[in-house]
């Protein structure tokens, strides 16, 4: 089978754009990916368009894809809408594999665009709690909340403003990783820290502005032991990718040497786990997969970009992906090991919580960075010699894990 190939890939700088509409976002990815890949849109043979936000925020419920498509020059392939939580743009960018694989086409186009910050800032907030079994909400959010049982939060370290039902799923996650491997909250603060600064070397990223530990902990509270620097933020963006057989990259007439190689490209769903059983974990099963897949394992990355709509997410993740041992991930933020000239480098980028998380184009703009990095050209975040790196992007929540997951690895071709 032929190898799939990343020919062009772009992203808008993620952030609040007031004046800009989704769909003039949504075409400058488009375009910064065609000048990439060095092809136009009569080269697409399909299309997926992941856009979460687009029907309720909008008011285009059905058919989204096709009415941005229309509007930035693509009509007549196959378009298809893909909805998977916060993982919509990296599950698009799958099908678009698949879609090669299958032999459907030769050249095809993921995409993902939103636009989340409105007026009304508790109808956007609303959408994450979109993002489970909305008929057993209330049970649902017992039962994940117990997590954190057994840590008392000290006083005066809940907000009196509102904020989203996840952020207190995600302490509750904290708190329960505190109490089973010691993790403590400057731990967690490193990890905030650490994105923050890496944040300020991207053009991209929604928040350039370096902190320091202490300055992550003395920040105004969420729920114990999550500050604000420490959340994912509201964001608007764009990114677009263009993915290739061999056959493809002949026919467009691509540079091979910037050409990425898909080395595996997986999406698991949750599972039913109980607590006491990490190792089922869909991140660790998805990883191990993807590893299999790429004939690689977590000894040879150089670099990761993982879900951290919290900062906790990135030491949960970097234990799933097998890139420090399980309970470990604390202490290695805390070292340095996951900075920017560290042992394993994760979130160069600033992650989502400083680059920014508009939904359904996060996971492509993770790739965006991945796809930088394998080709020398991060400039003062580069990552010195990377040609393997992975991938992470969760969506929703059902059971005690994430309801989908994707896990790219890309590699220099």
């Amino acid at each position: 089978m032929s190898n799939i190939y990343i020919a062009g890939i772009a992203m808008t700088v993620f952030g609040r754009h007031a004046e800009r509409s989704l769909d003039d976002l949504a075409g400058e990815a488009l375009r910064g990916a065609l000048k990439d890949a060095g092809c136009s849109v009569n080269d697409l043979g399909a299309a997926f368009y992941a856009g979460m936000t687009n029907g309720p925020l909008q008011g285009q419920i059905s058919i989204p894809g096709q009415v941005v498509m229309s509007k930035i020059g693509i009509s007549g392939i196959p378009i298809y809408n893909v909805e998977n939580a916060c993982a919509s743009g990296s599950t698009a960018f799958n099908l678009a594999v698949q879609s090669l694989k299958a032999g459907t086409t030769d050249v095809a186009l993921a995409i993902g665009a939103e636009k989340m910050n409105i007026p009304d800032k508790m109808k956007a907030l609303s959408l994450f709690e979109a993002g489970w079994d909305v008929s057993r909400a209330e049970e649902n959010y017992q039962t994940l909340v117990k997590m954190g049982e057994g840590i008392v939060p000290p006083p005066g370290t809940q907000s009196d403003k509102p904020f989203s039902k996840f952020m207190e799923i995600y302490a509750a996650m904290c708190r329960f990783h505190m109490k089973t491997y010691g993790t403590t909250q400057r731990q967690i603060a490193a990890v905030c820290a650490k994105n923050h600064t890496h944040s300020v070397h991207n053009p991209f990223s929604q928040f350039r502005k370096p902190f320091t530990i202490d300055e992550v902990l003395a920040a105004p509270p969420i729920t114990y032991p999550i500050t604000l620097p420490m959340c994912a933020p509201l964001t608007d963006g764009s990114a677009a990718v263009i993915i290739c057989t061999e056959e493809g990259l002949q026919r467009i007439g691509a540079d091979k040497k910037r050409c990425i190689k898909v080395s595996a490209s997986v999406i698991r769903s949750f599972s039913h786990r109980r607590l006491d059983q990490p190792e089922l974990n869909i991140g660790r099963l998805a990883a191990n997969q993807a590893y299999e897949i790429a004939g690689l394992g977590p000894q040879d990355m150089h670099v990761a970009e993982v879900h951290d709509a919290s900062a906790m997410g990135e030491i949960i993740q970097a234990e799933n992906l097998g890139l420090v041992e399980l309970g470990m991930g604390g202490p290695a933020a805390e070292r340095g090991e996951f900075t920017l000239g560290g042992r394993m480098p994760i979130n160069t980028s600033g992650g989502l919580e400083s680059k920014g998380h508009p939904l359904g184009a996060t996971g492509i703009g993770q790739l965006y960075e991945l796809v930088t990095q394998l080709r020398g050209e991060a400039g003062a975040r580069q990552v010195e010699g990377a040609r393997h790196a992975i991938q992470e992007n969760g969506g929703g929540l059902q059971g005690i894990e994430e309801a989908a997951l994707a896990i790219h690895i890309l590699s220099k071709a």
